[in-house]
C-alpha cells in the first residue's frame, strides 16, 4: 500500500525527506511537479524506471526528463555544457520548461531513451524546493491520458501500484513547455518541441536577441 504525505498536514520538509527516501529505496513516486503530478524514481535504477514505464503503459525507449529540485544538484551536470546552454539554463530555470540538451558525456542513459545524446533537463521551484535527489520524471498518467492537476485525479490502479503518494494540493495544470538546445552552443539556434506553459515569446525574452528560434 502507497504512503501518503500531505504537505499542507505533514510540511514540506516531511515530503522532501519521504521523496529522498523512496528514490533511494528504488521506489517510485506520485508527486507534484510545478505544474501537473508527475511519476518520479532514480534515473539511473534501470528496475525503477521500467517499472514507470509499465506503469504508464508505454513502450520502453520513450525518453523522459530529469528533474532536479535544487540548482547545486545540477552543478555537476551543467559543468559539461557550453556557455550558451550553461546561460540558457540560468536564465529558464526554475521554471515550467524542459530543455532537452547535448548530452555529450552520455548522462542519465536509461531516462534518454533511443538517443543517449540528447537529455532533457528540469529544475523547479515549489514546497519541494531542496530535496537532493535527481529523479527521473513524467507526466502521472497513462499513455495516452491527461496528465492529473491533483491527486485524486490519478489513476487509481497507478496510485496503489506505487510506493509514495505526495499531495501537493491543486496545481495549475499546463504542461511544461519543451525546448530543443542541442544547437545552442554550436549555432545558437533553438527551438519548441511542445508549446505549454511557457510562452514562446517570454522563451525570446529570456534567451535574448543573440539567440534565434528559426
Amino acid at each position: 500500500m502507497s504512503e501518503t504525505v500531505s504537505i499542507a498536514r505533514d510540511g514540506p520538509q516531511r515530503a522532501r525527506d519521504a521523496l529522498e527516501e523512496c528514490v533511494a529505496a528504488g521506489g517510485i513516486a506520485i508527486f507534484p511537479a510545478d505544474t501537473v503530478y508527475g511519476l518520479a524514481c532514480d534515473p539511473l535504477d534501470a528496475a525503477a524506471v521500467r517499472g514507470i514505464d509499465q506503469l504508464k503503459g508505454r513502450p520502453a525507449g520513450k525518453p523522459s526528463a530529469v528533474m532536479f529540485f535544487a540548482p547545486l544538484a545540477m552543478r555537476e551536470l551543467i559543468g559539461a555544457f557550453g556557455p550558451r546552454t550553461r546561460g540558457a539554463l540560468a536564465a529558464l530555470l526554475p521554471g515550467p520548461v524542459t530543455l532537452v540538451v547535448a548530452n555529450r558525456e552520455r548522462r542519465y542513459p536509461l531516462v534518454c531513451g533511443d538517443d543517449p545524446s540528447r537529455l532533457g533537463l528540469r529544475l523547479i521551484g515549489g514546497p519541494l524546493t531542496g530535496a537532493r535527489c535527481g529523479v527521473m520524471q513524467t507526466s502521472a498518467n497513462r499513455a495516452g491520458e491527461e496528465a492529473p492537476r491533483r491527486p485524486a485525479a490519478v489513476d487509481e490502479d497507478l496510485t496503489a501500484s506505487v510506493d509514495l503518494v505526495i499531495d501537493g494540493g491543486e496545481l495549475p495544470g499546463a504542461a511544461s513547455t519543451v525546448l530543443d538546445l542541442t544547437e545552442l552552443d554550436a549555432t545558437g539556434g533553438w527551438r519548441v518541441l511542445r508549446a505549454g506553459a511557457l510562452a514562446e515569446s517570454e522563451v525570446a525574452r529570456a534567451l535574448g536577441p543573440g539567440l534565434q528560434s528559426p
